[in-house]
């Protein structure tokens, strides 16, 4: 079964590279989407319609219960990412709102352990 792929929205690339814009965080490209780092640590990004961002189970909890539209993130059926949800409209409509949501999605992320990135193999390598 082939899924079909949908870009990320460039809007909704734009409204969270905006908000970032208060935020110590690394931007990165993940399949073409941008994704926002701490130590290493993915706490937000865009994929296809959605914003998404990285929370503890009691702010999962919190905005589930504040915004019905925002759900578990599940990039591919099946495929659940049980620490991120998505972000409702709603919520990043409201500037002030929405930044304290990144706030508390990037001080979660700032206090896991750091990752350090894994050494890149080349083709060679691979074929050794």
């Amino acid at each position: 079964m082939t899924m079909k792929w949908e870009k990320c929205s460039t809007g909704l690339s734009d409204i969270l590279a905006d908000a970032m814009g208060a935020f110590p965080a690394q931007k990165r490209m993940m399949f073409g989407c941008p994704a926002y780092f701490v130590n290493g640590n993915m706490f937000a990004g865009v994929h296809q319609s959605s914003i998404i961002l990285r929370l503890t189970e009691p702010d999962r909890r919190h905005i589930r219960q504040d915004y019905d539209e925002s759900l578990p993130f599940e990039p591919f059926p099946g495929r659940l990412m049980k620490e991120y949800m998505t972000v409702p409209e709603a919520l990043y409509e409201s500037p002030a709102d929405f930044a304290a949501w990144i706030g508390k999605s990037i001080a979660y992320a700032a206090a896991l352990p750091p990752k350090t990135p894994k050494p890149r193999v080349t083709k060679k390598e691979k074929l050794k």
